[in-house]
């Protein structure tokens, strides 16, 4: 019995979602041209290979029993579909953008315009929010060409770093959606497949667990030991061990990139010494 994965046959997510399932000790061999198909030589688990917009579908009749895909998709397609764990890649937003000389004030500023996007589901949720009537033109990618070449005045479309925005002369004007990558997963799991499920989420979550936290190793004088415990905002207790040198002893702790920057000058301060920082793979809680 295995469980069956969906995944981003090509594009932004589907290295991601490989990396995540390699992360998570899953084996899987895909190194023929366009295969749709794998399966796991270590894990109950088979992965197929789709286009991002057919995975809620998928999932939703059963074809396959999770998936890995964008909010944006989850959330435009409308299917019967769970969304289970938000993955921490895959990161972007879901905008309005307009030329770069216009005066976006707030929302009000949509009324009677002309919308391209390939998101016309979310898009009409928020108008209809807002209680504003728009004209909606759906496009199938190359949405911020629109204004350009007369077919709207407004787009609204995915955003990461706004570099294409930019280039075609438009703004990033309010975000109507953050998202990001998200398990999804067939309504009515048969329970012997949840329980595979729950094996592959504890990996994920202790995968994400461990995401941005280091390992932080330290000397200090054991007079100091007190003080620098004050400051540390690590896991619980750190750890505490004498070295061989008298009246000195080695602190660990686990810290995020950012405690670790906030606190290590303050720490030095106090008299630690010999500090490393080593990153975590994962970490079990």
């Amino acid at each position: 019995m295995n469980l069956k994965l969906a995944i981003q046959k090509s594009g932004r997510l589907h290295d991601d979602s490989v990396k995540l399932l390699k992360e998570c000790g899953i084996d899987i061999t895909n190194n023929v041209k366009d295969q749709l198909k794998a399966v796991a030589s270590n894990f109950p688990i088979e992965v197929f290979f789709l286009r991002d917009d057919d995975i809620p579908q998928y999932v939703e009749d059963g074809v396959a029993d999770i998936g890995f895909v964008g909010e944006n998709v989850i959330y435009e397609s409308q299917k019967n579909v769970e969304v289970i764990e938000p993955l921490g890649f895959g990161k972007c937003r879901l905008s309005f953008a307009v030329a770069k000389n216009e005066n976006y004030d707030n929302a009000q500023f949509l009324k009677g315009k002309r919308i391209a996007t390939s998101y016309p589901v979310l898009v009409q949720k928020f108008l209809d929010e807002k209680n504003i009537k728009a004209e909606i033109h759906v496009i199938s990618g190359s949405v911020e060409i629109a204004p350009s070449i007369g077919l709207a005045d407004v787009v609204c479309d995915l955003v990461s770093s706004g570099s294409t925005l930019f280039m075609n002369g438009l703004k990033e004007a309010e975000v109507i959606l953050r998202s990001q990558s998200a398990l999804i997963k067939s309504p009515g799991l048969p329970a012997d497949k949840q329980t595979i499920l729950d094996k592959l989420l504890f990996r994920i979550q202790t995968i994400k667990k461990a995401k941005n936290k280091k390992y932080v190793l330290m000397n200090a004088p054991n007079i100091k030991i007190n003080d620098i415990i004050q400051v540390l905002p690590g896991m619980k207790s750190p750890t505490i061990l004498p070295l061989a040198l008298e009246g000195w002893s080695s602190i660990h702790t686990v810290l995020s990139e950012e405690e670790f920057w906030e606190h290590i000058e303050e720490i030095k301060s106090i008299g630690a010494e010999d500090i490393l920082v080593l990153p975590i793979e994962k970490m079990v809680v």
